[in-house]
């Protein structure tokens, strides 16, 4: 097995995230909030990943804690799914309500489904993890 990928992600005051290295070696998120300062942070952290991607990996975004995505977070967010790298992450979402699922929906279908993450979207952790365990060519 190859040696994990270094997560050289740091925490700072007031950013509204974490990240954790799963089991596996991809990377788990828990966002608690959307603010400008959190999705800067978010995104330049996620841009310093996609440089050097060169393996699928299997991420678990948590957003139960989250109401509303703002315009900015989900432009944001389509810009760095449409990174060609981000065809390397199988992504799991956890929604807590269909404000969110339809924001991630949008999200989703932004970009080339070649050229960008595969994301599904749950409502429950458990079923999340279930669909990330799965071989990776069983998950699309």
């Amino acid at each position: 097995m190859s040696e994990t990928k270094p997560l050289n992600w740091t925490p700072a005051p007031g950013i509204g995230y974490t990240v954790t290295r799963r089991p596996d070696g991809s990377m788990h998120y828990v966002f608690t909030a959307l603010d400008p300062a959190t999705i800067k942070h978010w995104r330049d952290f996620s841009a310093e990943h996609l440089l050097d991607a060169d393996r699928l990996t299997r991420n678990l975004y948590d957003l139960r804690h989250i109401k509303d995505i703002p315009e900015d977070a989900i432009r944001t967010a389509i810009e760095v799914n449409s990174d060609p790298a981000a065809r390397y992450i199988r992504l799991a979402v956890v929604v807590a309500n269909e404000k969110v699922r339809t924001a991630i929906q949008e999200i989703a279908s932004a970009a080339l489904p070649e050229m960008s993450a595969a994301i599904r979207i749950f409502t429950d952790i458990n079923e999340a993890e279930t669909w990330l365990s799965r071989l990776l060519d069983q998950i699309v």
